[in-house]
This record gives C-alpha cells, sequence and structure tokens, in this order.
C-alpha cells in the first residue's frame, strides 16, 4: 500500500474504532446501572418484607375447628332513635284520581290545527289535550275507553264540546290512543288526577 490508500483509509478506521469504543463504554456503564438497579430493588424488598411489629406464629396445640367457632348469639346492632325502618315503608302510591263519571267523547282534528284554543295556545292535533265545557284549564284527565280497555291522560286547554250530549272533545292523537277514530266518538270514563 502506498501513503495515499492509508490516508484514504484512516478517517474510516477512526470511525469505526470510535464506534466500537463508545458502544463499549455505553454497554459497560448500561451494565452497571443494571445491577445497581437490580442491588437497591433487593434492599427495598428486604426492607419491605421484615414486619414492623412481632410476628404472628400459629399455636400447634390449637385445633382448626376451635379456631373458627360460631358466635353463640349474633350481636344486635344498636339502632339509634332517629333511624328508619325499611322494612315498614310502603312503595309511592300511583297518581290519586276521583271519577268524574262516564259520558260521550269525540274528537276534533285537522280543521282546527293551528286555530287558537280558549286558553290562548295554538291547537295541535297531534298533543295530546282536550276541550272541556267546566274543567280549568292545565287539569289533568285520564279518558278510559270502556270497549277497548286503553286510556289516555289529557291537558285540558280548550272549551268545548258544543255539540248536545257530549262531554269532552279530545284531540286526534289522544283519540286514537283510545280507538275512537273509526266510530267519531264513544262512551269513556272520566278521572281527574290529582
Amino acid at each position: 500500500m502506498d501513503g495515499n490508500s492509508t490516508k484514504r483509509l484512516t478517517p474510516r478506521a477512526v470511525a469505526v474504532l470510535a464506534a466500537i469504543a463508545l458502544l463499549g463504554s455505553t454497554g459497560a456503564g448500561y451494565a452497571e446501572q443494571s445491577q445497581e438497579r437490580v442491588d437497591l430493588a433487593a434492599e427495598t424488598t428486604a426492607t419491605e418484607a421484615a414486619p414492623a411489629g412481632p410476628v404472628f406464629t400459629p399455636s400447634d396445640e390449637a385445633e382448626f375447628a376451635e379456631a373458627f367457632n360460631a358466635f353463640d348469639e349474633p350481636v344486635e346492632p344498636a339502632i339509634p332513635d332517629h333511624a328508619v325502618d325499611i322494612t315498614t315503608i310502603e312503595p309511592a302510591a300511583p297518581p290519586l284520581s276521583t271519577s268524574l263519571g262516564s259520558g260521550i267523547a269525540s274528537y276534533y282534528g285537522r280543521r282546527f290545527h293551528g286555530r287558537r284554543t280558549a286558553n290562548g295556545e295554538r291547537f295541535d292535533m297531534n298533543a295530546m289535550t282536550a276541550a272541556h265545557k267546566t274543567l280549568p284549564f292545565g287539569t289533568r284527565v285520564r279518558v278510559t275507553n270502556p270497549r277497548s280497555g286503553q286510556s289516555v291522560v289529557v291537558r285540558i286547554n280548550d272549551r268545548g264540546p258544543f255539540t248536545p250530549g257530549r262531554t269532552i272533545d279530545l284531540s286526534r292523537a289522544a283519540a286514537t290512543e283510545i280507538g275512537l277514530i273509526r266510530r267519531g266518538h264513544g262512551n269513556v270514563e272520566l278521572e281527574l288526577l290529582d
């Protein structure tokens, strides 16, 4: 080899030697750090495993069954005077209702949809509302069709019906719920909900 080729290889050789030296020292340093961590973990485990107080050692004389004897009588907890006995609580009662008797119900729908009702709101044939001659606005009434057993709760928001012999005018949606659409009217039972 001539002097020129040595000069060309020297930078490569230097780079390879530097990499080997760097990896070798890094690997050795890593190994030392890992060993230190293992030693520290072993010391920590040894100190945590050592109990702070006296160590329990079971007696050879004790029998297994004697160690788990049942109590003769269970201990009843002391109940304070302000405590509530939940065994005496009854479930909530359904809403109270007062029968208004029976009558003839009819319905009104598309022809009056969007017009003002007697209480000032717009009539919506798809809402659960009704018209009654005397009940206050906002009163909730359960209307039951005795033929089908179906019932619906409506809110009074209008006055009527103005046809003689009719008791209540339901919205189209309420009449559909209890099956009055086909006949147009029918006998119903009314209950005032509190």
